[in-house]
């Protein structure tokens, strides 16, 4: 098991399924909705996500699409979509221990800030991995 939480310690969480689909995402809209060029998730099944203190406030960013996030700091914990009912995704620098689960790839990359520049050799994808195109 793992724990997690927002910035200022008003929701924790804890995650008791194994984590899988770890990336950094570097889709506009999770750039935007964190303020950061990209961000790492990863995915467990929908009930492998418990709040063990204060309960995250939700912004409907897309239709079908919701993120979590603390009301009071701003933290972004959870993103969920209706497309993948069986799945949800967690920030994993979130997590009180982030290197427990690293990234296993690039997401979006056509989305990707030119100015970041990525020096691991982890795979690129130029949308998601489903429609299979690997870039560079």
């Amino acid at each position: 098991m793992m724990q997690g939480g927002c910035f200022c310690g008003a929701v924790r969480y804890l995650v008791t399924e194994t984590p899988f689909n770890s990336t950094l995402c570097h889709c506009s809209m999770c750039r935007r909705a964190t303020g950061a060029p990209a961000v790492a998730w990863f995915s467990v099944k929908r009930g492998g996500l418990r709040y063990t203190m204060g309960k995250p406030a939700t912004y409907h960013s897309s239709p079908g699409i919701s993120r979590r996030f603390c009301a009071d700091c701003g933290t972004q914990l959870a993103f969920e979509d209706e497309r993948w009912p069986d799945e949800l995704d967690i920030t994993t620098a979130s997590l009180d221990d982030p290197e427990l689960v690293p990234p296993g790839d690039h997401t979006f990359m056509q989305s990707h800030v030119r100015w970041l520049q990525l020096a691991d050799t982890l795979p690129r994808y130029v949308r998601t991995r489903k429609e299979g195109t690997l870039q560079g």
